[in-house]
């Protein structure tokens, strides 16, 4: 999609191509705080794919003391979905790992659940940076998987501190994934702007709905809130997502 030939600025509708696949999503009925049940989950994949979206990754959480999931649980909550057998739509499962010094052991293990090609979706607390980070982005990298950090841009102290531990982690080999629905303003002015910053200075490489609940995917509707001139860019991020991951 040429983005320049919109006379206003798209809605976030518009911006998913054909074949788009999201690579973060809580469909899954009953693990964490996305869909509570099949019923729910049902909805959201045949929202989603009125969207426009091909293929869906559920990502669960896996958070130690809050989303205590395994493997096991997680693949016991894809089946459930696969068995609806909703037609058009491809459905995947990995999950969003919560950054822990027990991914190490998993690592080591090839236990962790990969989105594609040995890529894993992790996340960081909100409230500060852990001491443990690098050295477990570390013990990632070098027992072979590829980390995409989820919405860099909700996380306060990356964006109070000059880009400074976003270039840090990027040095670890950390990809960015961008919530599409920080361009609409949905979590507030100042992860907007941080948004922007990010995509005008090239720092994001994917992007993914997050999407937790239908009030979510109903925000799809409204138009994108970013400047004009870093379209291009941020058409460049949903393109490279649709090529690596469908």
């Amino acid at each position: 999609m040429i983005f320049n030939l919109f006379k206003s600025k798209p809605t976030l509708k518009e911006l998913i191509p054909k074949g788009f696949v999201d690579i973060h999503s809580h469909i899954l009925p009953g693990i964490d705080d996305g869909a509570k049940d099949i019923s729910e989950s049902s909805e959201l994949i045949k929202k989603m794919k009125e969207i426009g979206f091909s293929k869906i990754i559920g990502t669960p959480h896996t958070y130690p003391g809050f989303y205590d999931n395994s493997n096991n649980s997680i693949k016991e909550s894809f089946q459930k979905i696969k068995n609806l057998n909703i037609k058009n739509v491809t459905i995947g499962f990995a999950s969003e790992y919560m950054i822990d010094e027990s991914l190490i052991e998993k690592s080591k293990n090839e236990e962790l659940l990969t989105l594609k090609d040995n890529y894993i979706l992790i996340e960081l607390p909100f409230i500060d940076l852990p001491n443990y980070c690098f050295e477990v982005l570390f013990q990632l990298n070098t027992n072979g998987y590829k980390t995409i950090l989820a919405h860099p841009e909700r996380y306060k102290y990356l964006s109070d501190d000059k880009f400074k531990f976003l270039k840090k982690l990027k040095s670890f080999g950390c990809k960015f994934q961008l919530n599409l629905l920080s361009l609409t303003g949905h979590y507030g002015k100042n992860v907007l702007n941080f948004s922007e910053k990010l995509i005008k200075f090239g720092y994001i490489d994917f992007v993914g709905s997050d999407t937790h609940n239908i009030i979510h995917l109903k925000k799809f509707n409204k138009n994108i809130m970013i400047k004009r001139n870093n379209i291009r860019n941020l058409e460049h991020s949903i393109n490279k997502t649709k090529d690596i991951f469908f």
